[in-house]
């Protein structure tokens, strides 16, 4: 499949590079399929499933308003998560069933042991990219 000139780029907004290993949680009907697809193009694979036992370098998390605590969300993510891995909290754009203030993934991310670094539109969703600070992730080593 080869994307339109001028679709838009989900996986390089995301920062998401060939051969790098994406785990996808929070799957359900409303997920974007486009996003998915360009991701999987882009890093060259397929997105690994909730069960998936290996080392993933992204997690793409799909959260909606009524998915539960997100704090218990975030820890389950960062297990399998490399020491440099990157986990993206997509909710839904404001006015989109299933809105997440941005404010609770602010507090959330903490709380779970990451930082919130940047953000991006993708579709209809927004896109919080969360990282473990340098310091915990040099201690699990």
């Amino acid at each position: 499949m080869v994307a339109a000139a001028d679709a838009p780029n989900y996986a390089q907004r995301l920062g998401i590079q060939k051969d790098q290993v994406v785990q996808e949680l929070g799957w359900d009907d409303d997920v974007d399929d486009d996003i998915r697809a360009d991701i999987e193009e882009s890093c060259g694979g397929e997105l690994l499933d909730e069960d998936a036992d290996d080392v993933v370098d992204v997690v793409l998390l799909w959260w909606r308003d009524d998915d539960g605590d997100l704090v218990d969300r975030l820890m389950d993510a960062i297990t399998p998560l490399a020491d440099d891995g990157v986990i993206w909290v997509l909710t839904p754009k404001t006015g989109h069933r299933g809105h997440v203030m941005p404010a609770e993934i602010a507090e959330s991310a903490p709380t779970a042991g990451l930082m919130q670094t940047s953000s991006a539109n993708v579709g209809d969703w927004s896109a919080s990219r969360l990282v473990q600070p340098k310091s915990k992730a040099a201690g699990r080593r």
